[in-house]
């Protein structure tokens, strides 16, 4: 646990700039514990998908919508990187999924999004995921958020999936 009198601080820096960090290092990874409902394997997951909704599904594309919601939002209102990512990987893996047989695993290899403007808490949201390009071991998928009143592009993701054989016994 990290304490003023065990770090070296700047003379220059205010005291309550280094309370702050210092709170925000002690209070994140394995030493900060969770509410009994989100330690379970996959709960994050599941509180998308209380917001994500399928709307269509065709080979190579899938389209969903959701509202930002208070859950998934940050501290200014609009929709959290971290769930934007989690979106964009639970989209691409689904939309991966419309091309790849079910006898392969997949897993997600790299995961890139771009932040290009902010969704608004209690904006509409629709998800745009299109297969870019699917061989024997590697899928590409490209997904892109837009606000459904204005049509404006906020995030774009794009995803490495590798398609592996199971295992046969």
């Amino acid at each position: 646990m990290a304490t003023e009198a065990a770090v070296k601080i700047a003379n220059d820096m205010p005291s309550e700039h280094v309370s702050t960090v210092i709170n925000f290092f002690n209070n994140v990874g394995i030493k900060s514990s969770l509410s009994p409902q989100f330690n379970a394997k996959d709960a994050y997951s599941n509180i998308l998908c209380d917001f994500l909704q399928a709307d269509r599904i065709e080979r190579g594309k899938v389209t969903c919508s959701f509202t930002v919601q208070p859950a998934i939002s940050n501290i200014y209102g609009g929709l959290h990187g971290g769930a934007v990512a989690a979106i964009s990987e639970r989209v691409s893996m689904a939309c991966a999924r419309t091309v790849v047989s079910q006898d392969k695993e997949m897993f997600l290899g790299e995961l890139s999004v771009s932040y290009l403007s902010a969704a608004t808490k209690s904006a509409e949201v629709i998800v745009d995921g299109s297969v870019v390009r699917s061989g024997r071991n590697v899928t590409v998928v490209s997904v892109e958020f837009k606000i459904k009143k204005t049509g404006q592009l906020v995030y774009i993701a794009r995803a490495t999936i590798f398609n592996m054989p199971m295992a046969k016994l």
